[in-house]
C-alpha cells in the first residue's frame, strides 16, 4: 500500500508543480498594453493630451521614433497649448468613445484672417525650438528613439516636436503595464514540494517494510548420517578424563569474523540512501522556491503607516497651480547660475541678459565693463544651488509670473545664502533674476506657504493690508538714510535696517572728510541723493498676513568744484578712470551706487518691525558732468 501512496504523491507532485511553472512560463501573457497615436496632417509640434496617457491604469511608457533629434517635455496643459497658441500644431485626444484623435490646431490670428477670407499664403512666424524653456517641468532629448515613463497626473500633457522647424515625429506609441502577477504559482509549487516529499517517505517506507517483510532466514540441520548396527561384545573406549583447556577450545561456529560485521556494514549503508534519497526532495524545493517572486504568492495588503502631524494650509477656493514645482525651479535655478557663469567668464553681456533683468542686469553691464580693462577684478559672486532653502512661487495661470527662491551653498559655508526673485515675462520667454541679495546673518525668514500652494503677488490694491505699502517702502528707507533720527518712519524698521541707513550716511561723511584731509574741502562741495529706482518693488505674501518686498535704490554721489580753476582729478580711483575714460572733471563727477533690498513687511495692525533680511549694492556708473 505504500507504494500506492508514493505513486499517487509522485503524479500529483508533477501535477501541482507544473501547473505552476506552466503559470510563469506558457499561460504568461503580455507584459504591456499599446495603443499608436497617429496624425492625419503632420505639424512641427504634436500635444498630446494627459487623458490618452491616463487612459489605462499604471505607469506610462512613451516610444517615440523618428529621424534626428526628438525633443519630448511635459507641463501644465494650460501652459503648453499658451506656448503653442502662434504655431500650427496637432492635439491628440479622447473622443466620446475613448478612442484617441488627432485634429490640426491652426494659430488664431491665422484662423481669424481665414474667416475673413484673406489670403492663406499670410507669413507664418519661424519654428521655435520647444528645447531649452523654462515652462516645462521636464523635458527629454534623444537621437532617432527617445522612450520614457511618466506619471502624469490630471491637467497635464506631453508635447512632442523636433526643433520647430521640421515635422514632428508621427511613429508615436503609448504603453502601459499588464498586471503579471501569479499569486497561485507560489501556493502551487510549495503543494508539490510538500506532496513529492511525502511520496519519497512513502517510498522509502515501503522499501524497508518490504526487505524487513522477507527477513534473514537460518539453515536447518541436514540429513542424519546412516547408523551402524551396535556390537554388545565390543567393549567401550574409556572416557577421557582430561578436559582440553579453554584456550585451546574453539568455537563452534562456523562463521569468520569478517562475515559477522558484514550485515551491520549492510545495515549501515542502507540507512544511509534512505538519506540521500530525500535530499533531491529538498533539492528541488529549494530550486523551486528560488525562482519564486513576490508576485508569485498572495498579497494580503502592507500595514497602514501611521500618519505623522504635519502643518495645516487651508487652500482657498478657486487656487491657482503655483508657477514652478520645487524640481522646476531646481533646474532653472541651476541653468541661471550656469549662463552667468559662462557670461562672466566671457564678459558676454548679452549672454547675462538673457538671465538678468532690472537693477541685476544694470550690475553686471558695470562689472563687464571695469574687467575688460581691470583684469584684477575679482568675479561676481554665483548663485549657490546646492540648496533651494525657500521656494515661493506665485500662485497663477497667466503672465509675468514671479518665484522668489533663497538658496545657499553645501560645500562651501563661506558662501553667503542668497536671496532672488525671477520673473517670466511671458510663455515664450525664460525666467530672468531682477533682484538679488546676500542674507544677513541675523535674518529671519518669516513664516511662507508651501511650495506645492505657491502665494499671491501683492499689488496695489492689496498692499493696504500691510504696515507699509510696497511702493512706499523704498521711499521710507531713503528718508531714514536722508534724515536720520528726525525720520518720521525710523520706528518702523528694525534695528538692522537703521544699522545699514547709518553705515550710507557714514561713507557720505567719510567722503566729505576726505576732501577735508586733502584741503579741497574750500574748492568743492558734495550732495548725496538716494531714491527708488524706476523698477517696480516686487510683494509676495507671507502666511501671517504680511509681505516679502524687494525693492532697488540708487545712491548718488555729486562732488562739483566751487571755482572755475579747480578741477575733480581722480587720483587713484581705477574705476572712475575706466568708466568715465579721463583722469579728472572740470565741472563735476557723479558716481551712482545701486542698492537691491529685500524686507519682511508685517501685516498692518502688528507691533512688529520691518525686518531687513538681505542687502547687495554694486557700482553701476560714473559719469563726469559736462
Amino acid at each position: 500500500m505504500r507504494f500506492v501512496w508514493a505513486v499517487v504523491a509522485f503524479v500529483l507532485a508533477t501535477l501541482l508543480i507544473g501547473a505552476g511553472i506552466a503559470q510563469r512560463t506558457i499561460f504568461m501573457g503580455p507584459s504591456a498594453q499599446q495603443v499608436e497615436l497617429s496624425v492625419e496632417e503632420p505639424a512641427p509640434y504634436t500635444l498630446v493630451d494627459g487623458a490618452v496617457l491616463r487612459e489605462n491604469p499604471g505607469q506610462q511608457t512613451l516610444l517615440i521614433r523618428g529621424d534626428g533629434d526628438i525633443f519630448a517635455a511635459y507641463g501644465r496643459t494650460a501652459d503648453l497649448e499658451a506656448w503653442l497658441s502662434d504655431a500650427t500644431y496637432n492635439s491628440v485626444a479622447l473622443d466620446s468613445d475613448g478612442a484617441s484623435v488627432s485634429t490640426l490646431v491652426e494659430p488664431e490670428d491665422t484662423a481669424d484672417e481665414t474667416e475673413e477670407g484673406t489670403d492663406g499664403d499670410a507669413e507664418q512666424p519661424a519654428g521655435r525650438n520647444p528645447a531649452g524653456s523654462d515652462l516645462w517641468l521636464d523635458s527629454f532629448s534623444e537621437a532617432d528613439q527617445l522612450i520614457t515613463d511618466m506619471q502624469l497626473p490630471a491637467g497635464m500633457s506631453v508635447l512632442i516636436a523636433k526643433d520647430g522647424t521640421q515635422n514632428a515625429p508621427e511613429d508615436v506609441v503609448v504603453s502601459w503595464p499588464l498586471d503579471r502577477s501569479t499569486p497561485f504559482v507560489g501556493p502551487l509549487i510549495t503543494a508539490g514540494g510538500a506532496v513529492l516529499l511525502f511520496g519519497l517517505v512513502m517510498y522509502v517506507l515501503a522499501i524497508r517494510h518490504q526487505r524487513r517483510g522477507r527477513g534473514p532466514r537460518r539453515k536447518g540441520p541436514g540429513p542424519l548420517p546412516a547408523t551402524q548396527p551396535i556390537d554388545l561384545s565390543v567393549e567401550p573406549a574409556p572416557v577421557r578424563e582430561e578436559l582440553e583447556s579453554p584456550a585451546d577450545a574453539k568455537p563452534e561456529t562456523d562463521e569468520s569474523p569478517k562475515e559477522k560485521s558484514a550485515p551491520k556494514t549492510e545495515r549501515r549503508a542502507h540507512s544511509l540512501r534512505r538519506r540521500l534519497l530525500v535530499l533531491p526532495a529538498f533539492g528541488v524545493a529549494a530550486m523551486l522556491f528560488a525562482g519564486c517572486s513576490s508576485d508569485s504568492w498572495p498579497q494580503f495588503g502592507d500595514a497602514s503607516p501611521t500618519p505623522s502631524p504635519t502643518q495645516t494650509v487651508i487652500t482657498p477656493e478657486n487656487q491657482k497651480p503655483p508657477a514652478v514645482t520645487e524640481a522646476q525651479a531646481s533646474r532653472i535655478l541651476k541653468n541661471v547660475a550656469g549662463t552667468l557663469e559662462d557670461a562672466d567668464a566671457a564678459l558676454d553681456i548679452d549672454l547675462a541678459a538673457t538671465r538678468l533683468d532690472g537693477a541685476a542686469l544694470a550690475a553686471r553691464t558695470t562689472d563687464y565693463t571695469l574687467r575688460e580693462t581691470l583684469a584684477d577684478r575679482a568675479l561676481p559672486a554665483t548663485i549657490p544651488t546646492d540648496v533651494i532653502e525657500v521656494l515661493l512661487p506665485q500662485a497663477t495661470d497667466g503672465w509675468p509670473r514671479t518665484v522668489l527662491v533663497l538658496s545657499k551653498s553645501k560645500s562651501d559655508e563661506t558662501v553667503p545664502p542668497v536671496i532672488l526673485t525671477m520673473t517670466q515675462a511671458d510663455p515664450w520667454s525664460n525666467y530672468k533674476v531682477a533682484n538679488i541679495a546676500e542674507m544677513q546673518a541675523s535674518a529671519e525668514v518669516p513664516e511662507l506657504a508651501p511650495a506645492w500652494l505657491g502665494t499671491s503677488l501683492i499689488t496695489e490694491n492689496a498692499s493696504a493690508f500691510l504696515a507699509l505699502a510696497p511702493d512706499e517702502l523704498a521711499t521710507a528707507f531713503a528718508d531714514v538714510v536722508d534724515s536720520g533720527e528726525k525720520s518720521e518712519y525710523r520706528s518702523l524698521f528694525d534695528p538692522v535696517s537703521i544699522t545699514l541707513a547709518d553705515s550710507i550716511t557714514a561713507s557720505r561723511a567719510a567722503v566729505t572728510q576726505s576732501l577735508i584731509d586733502n584741503g579741497a574741502a574750500e574748492t568743492s562741495r558734495t550732495a548725496f541723493d538716494i531714491v527708488p529706482s524706476t523698477a517696480p518693488p516686487v510683494a509676495m505674501a507671507t502666511l501671517d498676513s504680511g509681505a516679502i518686498v524687494a525693492v532697488s535704490m540708487v545712491d548718488s554721489e555729486t562732488i562739483t568744484p566751487t571755482s572755475s580753476d579747480a578741477v575733480i582729478k581722480f587720483g587713484e580711483n581705477p574705476d572712475a578712470k575706466t568708466l568715465t575714460g579721463v583722469e579728472e572733471a572740470s565741472k563735476g563727477v557723479v558716481t551712482t551706487y545701486g542698492l537691491q533690498l529685500f524686507f519682511s513687511v508685517p501685516a498692518q495692525g502688528s507691533t512688529e518691525q520691518i525686518r531687513l533680511l538681505a542687502v547687495h549694492q554694486d557700482l553701476l556708473n560714473v559719469e563726469v558732468i559736462q
